[in-house]
């Protein structure tokens, strides 16, 4: 038998681990400790309304000594999916379990060739920042992933260029998370003064609801170039937990609106574990809240619910880009 360990990270930090008690390496025993790990340590069954003791008794029965290791995964993936959490999410060396319904059950609202026509081809690339100047004035940086890094003399070149442009578009749609670090860099640079962004809480026992108390999350001013005019923020289901973070971030300052669909949500800070099998699972245990202490587990809902449409994807154009630019050209 051997120990399964629990890592802790913070959406992409590592922090520390914890040993826990040992199980035996079979079907039963890997579900008993998988189990266990989920009802000590996930942060939204009162939220979600999981009754956790009664999804034990629906799987239990089928983690039995006779199934093989591709049978016992399918089980505790399925059990895991009951969560609806994309931050949930099984390691094997042959499959990685997931829930992406937050997203796979919705359109969209994105299409690459669509989105070329704006960028152009002779668009800039500063970090993991694309942009370029559309033919009315308006800036359009876009975004793809919060793992993929800048610096800060990078954000001081886009807002440099930028400069005299009437205002931005801030396209961060399918951007499904990353280093929460750089959500907070480029927040800072839409941000005067230091603001109150949303709160956290972390686990202080085993029990469903033993947390700490909600302790505050302010984003500071950058001390470099900060951009002061109109922003519209771009968003879709695929917007996800670095991403819907910074989301959560942008509708604190004052001259950002959001336009397009809900964001997908993953509020949580991630936890992760090892099971006796050497199999990973990692999930939510650290929930945060919006600046009204609201969850935002299931998504952020935008200022204006926008899709494209089929009339203009066939005409070439992005509905969503299209209502970003009336909203900053008629203020």
């Amino acid at each position: 038998m051997k120990k399964y360990i629990l890592i802790f990270f913070c959406l992409s930090l590592f922090i520390g681990c914890v040993d826990e008690e040992e199980r035996p390496n079979t079907p039963e025993g890997n579900f008993e400790a998988l189990w266990k790990i989920m009802d000590e340590h996930y942060c939204f069954f009162d939220y979600k309304n999981i009754d956790w003791n009664a999804v034990y008794n629906i799987y239990k029965v089928r983690a039995r000594g006779d199934i093989n290791h591709e049978q016992l995964f399918e089980v505790l993936t399925d059990m895991l999916s009951e969560l609806r959490d994309g931050h949930v999410n099984l390691s094997s060396s042959f499959d990685y379990g997931r829930y992406w319904r937050w997203h796979e059950d919705y359109p969209s609202n994105f299409s690459d060739t669509l989105q070329r026509r704006y960028l152009g081809t002779d668009y800039r690339i500063a970090g993991g920042l694309r942009y370029n100047i559309l033919d009315d004035n308006i800036g359009y940086v876009y975004y793809e992933s919060f793992n993929n890094s800048f610096g800060e003399g990078n954000l001081d070149e886009v807002i440099q260029y930028l400069m005299f442009c009437q205002g931005m578009i801030l396209d961060i749609r399918g951007n499904g998370g990353g280093k929460i670090i750089n959500a907070e860099k480029l927040a800072a640079r839409f941000c005067n003064e230091k603001t109150l962004v949303g709160y956290t809480q972390h686990k202080t026992g085993k029990g469903h609801n033993d947390f700490s108390d909600l302790e505050p999350l302010y984003i500071e001013p950058s001390s470099n170039l900060r951009w002061q005019k109109p922003v519209v923020l771009l968003t879709n289901r695929e917007v996800f937990s670095a991403a819907n973070e910074f989301t959560q971030y942008m509708r604190c300052m004052p001259q950002v609106i959001q336009v397009g669909d809900q964001t997908g949500g993953g509020s949580g800070m991630p936890f992760t574990a090892t099971l006796p099998n050497g199999w990973t699972v990692r999930f939510s245990a650290s929930p945060s809240y919006d600046r009204d202490k609201n969850q935002t587990e299931f998504g952020i809902a935008p200022d204006y619910n926008v899709a494209i449409t089929d009339a203009d994807f066939l005409r070439g154009k992005d509905t969503i880009i299209e209502f970003a630019r009336d909203i900053i050209n008629n203020p």
